[in-house]
């Protein structure tokens, strides 16, 4: 049999295999089904935030307790999804639900400072080696949309410098396709973990190089960890022309007390935050060097305004102290990466066992499961020239997504894991052995041919 001939059949079997899957789920999940049909004569595809969609039509989500949420079909999971990071307490955490309820009960939308900014602010500047000073918004986009802005201002300079595959928000989306909507800032594209192209770049563009953006380990592209020297490389750069290095660790501050910055020991100009922090709550934050940041003090002359009815929402401040304060402690925050790095190790494992063609990036609590044996340091090594190739591995994970599913188990389509607290070994041994059973069961269908 030819080569060829070997990849079409392994396709129509993948093909059929997901057919089957699929009538399976929408045979599971009829109230499900009904509620995103409802949902889209409101909104377009029955949808408001494009990451929870997935086909047929994602699963409504009733309630959630711990690290196991409900369907409205009445069906429970095991969340290895986390809420993409933000979900790093788990559901209902009885701290932050005190913490939640009591800022409801003094009341909302108070205009004005309240009991609780200042001191979740001093608690971050304490936890992260490059704030010295920072501002709330409400979303990690926002924070990324800020920072650059005031590192432009700040610079008196146009250009930022972003990485392929990146994702900073919803207006900064780099990926294999791009965005139309990305905020339109003059972008000078380089590729991740290439220290001598992204040198080269910042040599050639230094004159009018406001800012270097950059993930200390890349999340939404695939959980695609950084050569520490890169960031060093990144850090003397920018030092040496007056560029401002901004760390989005939105998602990696939870990866150490004080995020990647302090566990690679690399200290940017400036970070930005969002997720987790605001204890389940709509959250975001920008900070750094006390020289930058003091261009939003309102007492200086010239300041520059940063307004924002919700910067500083009881709510997320509230939760966001709380939950930084008495429970992500760095002794928790420890634990939880240990418990990540030992699940990694055990999920690597399942596959070497089955000499599947299959990879799991990341580190510590979040994690990137690939169709594919080539090491992956940079996002455009997950974006395969072949149609086929590419078509074959959505296909998988369409698949693995759908026989999690219907074993209990909740993780992004793409193959995103991020773990949350009440995570525990009982849950990584069920998940090793759903992994187990699919690579048993479908492990013909990952032949790429």
């Amino acid at each position: 049999m030819t080569q060829s001939s070997s990849a079409d059949r392994s396709n129509s079997a993948l093909d059929s295999s997901l057919a089957a899957a699929e009538d399976r789920y929408k045979a599971d999940n009829p109230k499900s089904a009904a509620r995103a049909q409802e949902a889209a004569r409101a909104m377009p595809g029955g949808n408001t935030r494009t990451v929870t969609h997935y086909t047929p039509y994602p699963l409504t989500i009733a309630s959630g307790e711990g690290a196991t949420i409900t369907d409205i079909d009445g069906h429970r999971y095991t969340d290895f999804l986390g809420e993409y990071t933000a979900g790093l307490y788990g559901h209902s955490d009885p701290r932050l639900v005190r913490a939640v309820t009591g800022a409801v009960e003094a009341g909302v939308g108070l205009g004005g400072p309240n009991r609780y900014d200042a001191e979740l602010a001093q608690l971050i500047c304490a936890r992260f080696p490059s704030v010295d000073l920072l501002r709330f918004c409400n979303s990690g986009t926002e924070a990324n949309l800020f920072a650059l802005s005031a590192a432009r201002a700040f610079t008196g300079r146009g250009k930022v410098m972003a990485f392929s595959g990146g994702y900073h928000g919803g207006v900064f989306y780099f990926g294999e396709t791009g965005s139309p909507i990305n905020a339109p800032f003059p972008f000078v594209m380089a590729s991740y973990n290439d220290i001598d192209g992204t040198v080269a770049l910042i040599e050639d563009h230094a004159d009018d190089l406001a800012a270097i953006i950059v993930e200390p380990m890349m999340g939404s592209a695939g959980a695609i960890p950084v050569d520490p020297d890169f960031l060093e490389a990144l850090r003397d750069r920018a030092a040496a022309h007056g560029t401002i290095l901004i760390f989005d660790e939105v998602m990696t501050s939870r990866l150490g007390p004080g995020g990647l910055q302090e566990k690679l020991g690399v200290t940017p100009d400036m970070t930005t935050f969002g997720k987790y922090l605001g204890g389940g709550m709509t959250f975001g934050a920008f900070g750094g060097r006390r020289d930058v940041m003091s261009m939003f003090d309102p007492y200086a002359a010239n300041a520059i305004s940063h307004p924002g009815t919700f910067n500083n929402n009881v709510l997320s401040m509230a939760a966001g102290l709380v939950g930084l304060r008495d429970i992500f402690t760095p002794d928790a925050a420890e634990a939880l990466n240990a418990r990540g790095d030992r699940f990694r190790e055990q999920i690597g494992a399942v596959i070497a066992r089955h000499d599947a063609p299959m990879q799991v990036t990341g580190m510590g609590s979040i994690l990137g499961l690939h169709f594919q044996r080539a090491p992956i340091h940079r996002p455009q090594d997950t974006w395969p020239a072949d149609r086929k190739i590419a078509a074959h591995r959505e296909g998988l994970r369409k698949l693995l997504h759908l026989d999690l599913l219907a074993s209990g188990l909740f993780m992004a389509r793409r193959g995103f894991i991020s773990l949350s607290l009440p995570l525990g070994q009982p849950d990584f041994d069920d998940f090793a052995a759903a992994l187990d059973e699919f690579l048993t069961v479908r492990g013909e269908l990952l032949d790429e041919g």
